[in-house]
């Protein structure tokens, strides 16, 4: 069965269903992310090939896996995944329209699918049943990578295939992961497009001065961004 598109209330109420999580004492859902309760930076990975070979600057940030390595584990996700339930989430990345990418969140959790769709955009209703994603992310957190024979480092794997636009988050329960990757996918392909991403805030002030705050996350760049006096 997939869920397609499925409103908060309706995700609240499946993930409370499916035990995923508890209500708060002001409604809002709680939720374990288990090992992790950050992302992973050291299970992140890029598909190397034709396109990234010699556009990524590959080293301990940007690790490289092989065409066929990703292959081998996405055979094995969709195996894993072909008798189960998921959620289908048709989102958008980025508020300006002139560089505002579709994406498409399939997921085994309600609470993830509900996550994403508060962290990206959600689009018109009438205009879902043309939403062609760019690139479509597939979080299995139970999936479990065999370093032996899949290339990763360990059993959690967050790899991005610009050629299939396809990116796999195993492994991991940490939502955030999807954001981070959205990220990776939009710092690569904007500059090709003479747009600078930045890691950073934005505030302005009485005079319509801009000041940007940098800064790794959750050092207090949106706290101050969103300060009138600042």
């Amino acid at each position: 069965t997939a869920w397609w598109n499925l409103g908060t209330g309706r995700l609240t109420e499946m993930a409370l269903q499916r035990k995923e999580g508890m209500l708060a004492g002001n409604g809002a859902l709680v939720v374990r992310t288990g090992q992790f309760t950050g992302r992973s930076p050291k299970d992140k990975y890029i598909v190397c090939d034709d396109i990234t070979r010699n556009t990524v600057a590959w080293g301990s940030v940007n690790q490289a896996l092989a065409p066929e390595q990703f292959d081998g584990i996405w055979t094995k996700v969709k195996q894993f995944v072909a008798d189960k339930e998921v959620f289908v989430a048709d989102l958008q990345a980025g508020a300006d329209l002139e560089y505002r990418m579709p994406i498409r969140v399939v997921s085994l959790l309600a609470w993830h699918s509900m996550f994403a769709r508060q962290l990206f955009l959600k689009p018109a209703l009438e205009s879902l049943a043309d939403h062609k994603p760019e690139f479509t992310i597939v979080f299995m957190p139970e999936f479990r990578c065999d370093p032996a024979t899949d290339g990763t480092k360990t059993e959690t794997c967050i790899t991005i295939d610009f050629t299939r636009k396809l990116v796999l988050i195993l492994g991991t329960f940490y939502a955030g992961e999807m954001k981070k990757s959205v990220f990776t996918i939009l710092n690569y392909l904007l500059p090709e497009r003479d747009v600078l991403p930045m890691h950073c805030s934005a505030n302005v002030g009485d005079h319509k001065r801009v000041a940007l705050f940098f800064g790794l996350s959750g050092t207090g760049k949106t706290t101050l961004s969103a300060d009138p006096h600042r």
